[in-house]
């Protein structure tokens, strides 16, 4: 069985990877990155029909290399990839379906994090797509830091991107059900999170077990 993970940048890269060999070991995986995918939809603000036809060409790719199932890396993208979808016979899955799935069965008001204004919409939309499939209605309160993650993949400062995202978190946790952080890199947060007063949710893990179920039929 084969993977193929889609990937607008490395910032996940060795995360994922890792994540994948633990839940499932047996299952090849390989990668795809093209980081000018996101840099065009950072400095656009929304998926544009050369994103799209680029994302469609990478699933046709992975298919064409055994793919068995494709794994979309990144949420700014993600609406780019439910069009890819259609292009591939193979299951696709969203990082970040698994993480909106759990934060509609657990919250009624829903606060969506983002360090990247291009994730906020994409985002917080999954969000209310899987409420409304869940037939539940849901408040979403989309929160942008921006320009967090150029601090942490430009000047490579952890501690400040870790700082600003935090105070967000604080602030939200007063008056929302559930947190969700919308981009993966946020899970250099998670040891800082221990004591925030509602649920904290990130992709990344519930993301791979997501696609790795779906691989063998179990969801």
């Amino acid at each position: 069985m084969k993977i193929a993970c889609i990937h607008t940048s490395n910032v996940s890269y060795y995360e994922l990877k890792d994540l994948f060999a633990k839940a499932a070991p047996e299952v090849e995986l390989f990668n795809i990155v093209d980081d000018s995918l996101l840099e065009e939809v950072k400095t656009v603000g929304h998926i544009t029909p050369a994103i799209v036809s680029r994302m469609c060409s990478y699933f046709k790719i992975a298919e064409s290399l055994g793919a068995d199932l494709i794994f979309n890396q990144c949420s700014s993208v993600g609406e780019a990839s439910d069009i890819a979808s259609r292009c591939v016979s193979v299951p696709v899955v969203k990082v970040d379906e698994a993480m909106a799935e759990k934060a509609v069965e657990i919250g009624k008001r829903i606060a969506v994090i983002a360090t990247v204004a291009s994730t906020v919409a994409p985002s917080s939309n999954l969000v209310r797509t899987k409420a409304k499939l869940a037939g539940k209605e849901v408040v979403v309160d989309e929160l942008l830091v921006d320009g967090a993650l150029d601090i942490l993949m430009k000047e490579k400062d952890v501690d400040k991107h870790n700082r600003l995202v935090l105070n967000a978190i604080d602030k939200a946790s007063e008056d929302h059900d559930v947190i969700v952080l919308a981009q993966g890199s946020m899970t250099a947060l998670l040891p800082y999170l221990k004591e925030t007063k509602v649920p904290v949710l990130t992709s990344p893990a519930m993301g791979v077990q997501k696609a790795v179920d779906v691989l063998y039929g179990r969801n």
